[in-house]
């Protein structure tokens, strides 16, 4: 007995990813349901091997539903979600409008399944901002060991996390600045992507920081420890797909680098890839489609005392979105529903 599930924002980048992981990961379905806004209805989509044709989300009615993943802006799931929610279907929100809440579970599956039993709160768990949860996942086993007091991050982030158009624009630039006379200027971005990078992402608030910097912070003391200390400098790359971070670590404790490396090759979800050589390392172009989150580069700080650095790299149209959604809707099916 499977699972009656729906994914909101089918059509999108990150709801099209949701679909090929529940397939992938043979998540059990009995029914499946994916929906759009009223212009994209019709429009079809891949299931495995199947071809789901998109419904109305005006029109639909969630009652009977177990789990619904939503893959759509904040504003939208403002009026959808709660409306899924009071007819008893379980949602798990992809956008910021609800890791922030109190009463909102904001959960990474390796970091802290437990969080998911209170969905009851409101039935709706938060997904974390993608350059959050390839980084939370790389610190809570390290955190365990050692507690750590500070973390600073430099992100360098691919613009799908900006969505198609962002896509779009980056492909367009750079084949533009080959062509004269063909020149794309910026619009998705505040300045040219193609062949530069951007210490800027989402909007800037009074204190300096951009949102997406104080996402990191808030995030991860939600879902880590509220004690740890964060700084994050968030940057956009020319890069298609695939978030990379440079991550310097203080601890309490002493943790030498070869324990870090043996504890994080054994924490789920991590695949250590650290060899000191040419090519030793994993970049965004290799981590594309694949599920892990993956380190590298792992060293001792000699300029800190219980100091540590890292390269973190992962696919965050997966583990940054549509992975950890499915992930959550796995616990969600262990421990509290238990139909598959």
């Amino acid at each position: 007995m499977g699972y009656r599930v729906v994914v909101v924002g089918a059509t999108g980048n990150v709801g099209r990813e949701m679909l090929n992981i529940l397939a992938e990961r043979q998540f059990p379905v009995d029914e499946i349901a994916a929906l759009a806004s009223r212009r994209s209805k019709g429009t079809e989509v891949s299931f495995g091997a199947r071809t789901l044709k998109t419904g109305d989300l005006d029109q639909f009615d969630f009652t009977g539903w177990d789990i619904a993943l939503f893959a759509i802006g904040s504003e939208a799931t403002g009026i959808y979600a709660p409306k899924a929610a009071k007819a008893g279907c379980i949602v798990i929100d992809n956008s910021s409008l609800y890791r922030y809440d109190p009463m909102v579970p904001l959960v990474v599956p390796e970091v802290n399944p437990e969080a998911v039993l209170d969905y009851a709160n409101k039935n709706i768990i938060a997904n974390p901002n993608c350059s959050t949860a390839q980084m939370v996942v790389a610190l809570k086993p390290l955190h365990d060991r050692a507690t750590i007091k500070r973390v600073v991050v430099s992100t360098y982030q691919s613009v799908s996390g900006g969505g198609k158009e962002a896509i779009d624009e980056l492909w367009n630039q750079t084949k533009g600045i080959y062509v004269p006379g063909q020149e794309v200027a910026a619009k998705k971005f505040t300045k040219q992507i193609a062949f530069n990078v951007i210490p800027h992402i989402d909007s800037f608030m009074e204190d300096g920081q951009t949102r997406e910097e104080w996402k990191m912070v808030a995030e991860t003391k939600k879902i880590v420890d509220p004690k740890i200390k964060v700084t994050a400098t968030c940057v956009r790359v020319p890069v298609f797909v695939g978030h990379s971070e440079a991550v310097n670590i203080e601890f309490e404790e002493f943790l030498d680098e070869d324990e870090a490396r043996d504890i994080l090759r054994e924490a789920p979800g991590i695949m250590v890839i650290d060899k000191r050589e040419d090519g030793g390392y994993v970049t965004p172009a290799e981590c594309v489609g694949d599920f892990a989150t993956f380190i590298s580069r792992i060293r001792q700080d000699s300029t800190i005392e219980n100091g540590l650095n890292l390269w973190c790299v992962s696919d965050n149209l997966r583990k940054g979105a549509a992975l950890n959604a499915v992930q959550i809707a796995e616990v969600l099916g262990s421990r509290v529903l238990k139909k598959g």
